[in-house]
């Protein structure tokens, strides 16, 4: 029989804390969470972690956020846990830290620009992607959302495909599959929602590419790198 034990991310377990509060009451229907920070010392764990459970409590149906104003308990939530199993992590496999995805493409996206660069050759698909996220004009109209988060997970992928290693394109397929799931689409929605936030990424993006092309594979790595570090910056603040 294979075993289904596996050891739980630490957003995970904030997020049974907080539903757990929220059954016993310590977090009434309606009321507003403490802060991330006041969270973050509650359960001594960092704040990304916090983020994390918050965007899966979102996803969830059990809290929501208002911008500028807090989270707060969703005036069903009591029903909503009464009508889920305790442990509903163990009905499917849970989404990716997107803060553990992050990690990961610090150590892998830089060397692929490298590699990516030593070719130096355009790419019709990744300009493709760039043209796309360039289109953007409104970043919460539903529909412009799905094109931004799918083409800038494309264009990262793709940056793989450039380098012409079968491998690194299968380790990146893996990467741009978190990418995809609610959890890392709700807090990228939640972090980057503004004109002049995806203007940045746009031409972030651009430097990244014309780097590659023009064989500058220390530009790239950098650019990459600096890149992924203003994301974390956005989506998952220390």
């Amino acid at each position: 029989m294979e075993s289904t034990f596996r050891p739980k991310q630490i957003y995970e377990q904030v997020a049974e804390r907080i539903r757990a509060e929220i059954r016993n009451g310590q977090f009434a229907a309606e009321s507003r969470l403490p802060s991330e920070r006041e969270l973050a010392a509650h359960f001594s764990v960092g704040r990304p972690a916090v983020r994390e459970a918050i965007g899966a409590l979102q996803n969830e149906g059990l809290v929501i956020t208002r911008r500028n104003s807090g989270t707060y308990v969703c005036a069903d939530a009591l029903q909503r846990l009464a009508a889920a199993p305790l442990e509903p992590a163990l009905l499917a496999d849970p989404d990716f830290s997107p803060s553990s995805t992050l990690d990961v493409r610090l150590i892998l996206e830089p060397a692929i620009a490298r590699r990516a660069a030593a070719h130096g050759q355009r790419d019709e698909l990744a300009e493709h992607y760039l043209a796309q996220m360039d289109s953007i004009v409104d970043v919460n109209n539903p529909e412009q959302r799905v094109l931004w988060n799918n083409s800038d997970r494309l264009f990262h992928r793709q940056l793989a495909m450039m380098t012409g290693d079968a491998l690194l394109v299968k380790i990146a397929d893996e990467v741009a599959k978190t990418m995809d799931q609610p959890l890392w689409k709700r807090l990228k929605d939640d972090g980057i929602y503004d004109a002049g936030r995806i203007r940045l990424y746009v031409s972030e993006h651009r430097l990244i590419y014309e780097a590659i092309v023009g064989g500058d594979a220390a530009a790239a790595a950098f650019y990459v790198e600096q890149h992924i570090m203003r994301v974390r910056r956005d989506i998952a603040p220390k």
